[in-house]
């Protein structure tokens, strides 16, 4: 730029001393100069690496912004991703700002497609015939857009690069690739088929014949602003995304109201827009030398004047720098015959188009600086500061998040440690009361065992009483007999079963039922408010408990065989029956307790040394069997024994007595022998029989009546310890669920802190993408 700046302040100092008359031989004798610094600098042209270009920084900054917008959208992505699984799984946020969350991908996507859309845009104005696409074609170096004399621009042609090798264009409205020869017809003002002057046309050109378009740089030529009155569209449509606006004014005039007019409005909807002024046709004051210098300088104050004083868009030392006095048309003709290979040629150009071209180049370098410098303030400075504020918010949120997930997580391990101690305290007190329990239902049960032996043998021994109050006919007809038992059978069964009843039933109940009710209150103790409730339905039962005396006397003394035929009191086989009898009848209730099958002992039973007395039942059997035979078959040899000894001791007289006393006696039994008698030895023989039998099962009935009580109390206890281990089941759950969402929560605090850090570091990517592209060093 020194060098261009050196070589424009030479050349153009020659052009003035040559207008004044006396610099055309220094002119002259510079041409050989002139041409070897025209080669030189149309080789640098030629050479230009595209990577030192100051467009790059605009190319570079754009790299880096999309790079890290596509870290945001991933970063956007793997938050709502989280977050949606933290609504799901925890409800640690509500549907709201989920949806509000959701819209941060929207946002995202959106600023994408823009950055991936970004390009620096340059808008070319000015008058008709100025030589706006003249500039344009220079400028890239071939001559694309239609020019020449007159209004040849009727519509808006942006030039825009393309990977591809071959150019095309496209019309607004529609993607169709046409030919490029059809620009002529479609924008030329002298076709018929022209277009509308706001309408735009696309011209796709390969990037590699236009190092201008290798770096996101598109160029737009427009009408001439002095024939439509649509300025207005024109600038809502083509000018509001403009990164430098280019003024091509005609320097065989001064600036005209209409240009002026156009800039105002544009700097009415813009901040200080960058304008450029190039007063073209500069090769046109070569005709005219003494007045060069006097041109040039009018035309540079009333352009300073415009954009300082009227535009206020800059200061009076960056004007200077804004305003370039070149000829588009030499330039293009340079570039066309640099193009060609020959880049000295420059015979036929007029005085000074070495200082021209010296500030046409001149102007592309600060056009490009200042273009790179804009563009990438105006298109990345609000993403950066959009990007920014959706790292922090998001930030800033999974931060909110962290803390509420860290403080659930504190909660939560409370809660489990709460359940803990009381799944603990509740499994110690089970344990406890499930000891004492036995132990009590041990104790009622042998209470209620020993109390049931007790009345039983108590109705037992008042059997007689119950029998005598049985009152049905008595007929000792064998059929009659034994409706007689079975009806005996069943008041006997009835009568020991509501006297058992009435002894034992209340007391019996009362003391169940208190326990039940003490085992009922400690076991909900163990339980929780919620599950009392539910226990109430299982409690015990309503009615009072009762218990069941099953003696079933018809089985039991089905084997019961009266003897109801009439035998003499003093007969004498009536009299050893009677002797035999005593002794058997003890020894015979002795071993049917020693047969008795008796239910397990509470305890084990102490082994006895005493001796056992006594001869079998067998034997005793036998004996008094042997007996009463022998006496039957001796009786009337011995009753004459007995007569004669009598006769001979005491006298005929008292044996004659003592006959009639016997035989009054036999006669008053005989005589007394009645239904009613029969009745009474019937009752007395079943007391008996009956009574040896009850006995028998006296244990077996008390272990039977202990062992419903045992049930009964076993039963509830059962009830009530499915309740407390159904509610310890419940609980180890519930510590195992916490344990679970411990975890969970764990994990999503550490998530949400990765995210936070990562916002973090993207917010920092961004600010030192701000320091690198966007900070100006004034």
């Amino acid at each position: 730029t020194s060098m261009l700046n050196g070589g424009e302040m030479f050349f153009g100092g020659a052009s003035g001393v040559g207008g004044s008359g006396d610099g055309g031989g220094g002119e002259r004798g510079g041409m050989a100069l002139r041409d070897s610094l025209v080669g030189v600098i149309g080789a640098r042209h030629l050479r230009e690496s595209p990577t030192s270009s100051p467009l790059q920084i605009f190319v570079r900054a754009k790299k880096k912004i999309n790079d890290i917008y596509q870290e945001i959208e991933e970063y956007v992505a793997e938050a709502t991703l989280f977050l949606e699984g933290v609504h799901n799984d925890k409800g640690l946020i509500g549907e709201k700002d989920l949806n509000d969350f959701k819209s941060y991908s929207t946002k995202v996507a959106g600023i994408k497609e823009v950055l991936a859309r970004d390009h620096m845009k340059v808008a070319f104005f000015g008058r008709t015939s100025n030589g706006k696409s003249t500039v344009i074609n220079a400028m890239m170096g071939e001559k694309i857009l239609p020019s020449g004399i007159g209004h040849t621009t009727n519509c808006f042609l942006q030039v825009e690069g393309i990977d591809t090798n071959e150019p095309y264009l496209t019309t607004e409205g529609s993607s169709e690739k046409q030919n490029i020869k059809g620009i002529g017809q479609l924008a030329h003002a002298l076709c018929n088929n022209r277009l509308g002057d706001s309408t735009l046309v696309r011209i796709h050109w390969p990037k590699t014949r236009c190092p201008l378009l290798m770096d996101d740089v598109v160029l737009v030529d427009s009408p001439g602003i002095d024939v439509s009155e649509s300025l207005d569209d024109w600038i809502d449509k083509h000018c509001l995304d403009a990164d430098v606006f280019v003024l091509v004014a005609n320097s065989e005039s001064t600036l005209m109201n209409t240009e002026k007019n156009f800039f105002h409005k544009v700097s009415a909807r813009l901040s200080k827009p960058n304008i450029f002024i190039l007063q073209n046709r500069w090769d046109m004051a070569a005709s005219e030398p003494d007045f060069l210098n006097e041109v040039r300088k009018q035309h540079l104050e009333r352009t300073i004047a415009f954009l300082v004083d009227e535009l206020k868009v800059v200061k009076g030392p960056q004007a200077e720098k804004r305003v370039f006095f070149v000829s588009a048309k030499e330039a293009l003709q340079q570039r066309l015959s640099e193009a060609k290979g020959h880049p000295n040629n420059t015979a036929g150009y007029p005085e000074g188009f070495t200082s021209r071209y010296f500030e046409f180049q001149d102007f592309e370098r600060k056009f490009e600086e200042c273009i790179s410098q804009t563009a990438v303030i105006t298109k990345f400075e609000q993403h950066t500061q959009r990007g920014k504020n959706i790292a922090n918010e998001i930030g800033q949120y999974v931060g909110k998040l962290m803390e509420l997930a860290w403080q659930e997580r504190e909660q939560k391990m409370q809660e489990r440690q709460t359940l803990w101690a009381r799944l603990d305290h509740t499994e110690k007190e089970l344990h406890d009361v499930t000891t004492q329990m036995k132990e009590k239902i041990c104790s009622i049960v042998e209470d209620v065992e020993r109390r049931v032996s007790n009345a039983l043998n108590e109705e037992i021994r008042r059997l007689s009483v119950l029998v005598d109050e049985f009152n049905e006919p008595f007929h000792p007809d064998p059929l009659v007999l034994n409706v007689f038992k079975k009806t005996l059978h069943a008041h006997v069964e009835s009568g020991l079963g509501s006297n058992l009843r009435a002894r034992l039933s209340s007391a019996l109940a009362l003391n169940i039922e208190s326990s039940q009710a003490e085992m009922t209150k400690r076991m909900l103790a163990l339980l929780g408010n919620e599950k009392r409730e539910l226990a109430s339905t299982m409690l015990p039962r309503r009615e009072p408990f009762e218990i069941l005396y099953r003696l079933n006397c018809e089985n039991l003394c089905a084997d019961f065989q009266e003897d109801i035929e009439f035998k003499f009191s003093l007969g004498l086989v009536s009299l050893v029956q009677r002797l035999m009898g005593k002794a058997s009848s003890r020894i015979v209730n002795q071993r049917h307790k020693e047969n008795i099958p008796r239910s397990v002992p509470m305890t084990p039973l102490t082994p006895s040394n005493e001796p056992q007395f006594g001869l079998p039942q067998d034997d005793w059997s036998i004996i008094s069997r042997f007996a009463v035979a022998s006496i039957g078959s001796q009786g009337t040899m011995g009753l004459a024994l007995a007569l004669g000894l009598m006769f001979k001791t005491v006298g005929w007289r008292l044996i004659v007595l003592t006959g009639g006393v016997y035989g009054c006696l036999y006669a008053y039994e005989r005589l007394t022998w009645t239904n009613k008698a029969k009745e009474r030895v019937f009752k007395k023989q079943y007391v008996d029989h009956a009574t040896r039998k009850l006995r028998l099962i006296v244990d077996l009935t008390s272990h039977n009546c202990s062992h419903q009580v045992q049930q009964e109390l076993s039963g509830t206890f059962a009830r009530l310890c499915r309740l407390v281990d159904d509610s310890t089941s419940e609980m180890q759950r519930d510590v195992r669920s916490l344990e679970r969402e411990v975890q969970q929560l764990e994990d999503t605090t550490a998530t949400a802190k990765k995210l936070r850090n990562k916002a973090h570091y993207l917010v920092n990517e961004l600010d030192i993408f701000q320091q690198t592209y966007l900070s100006s060093d004034e």
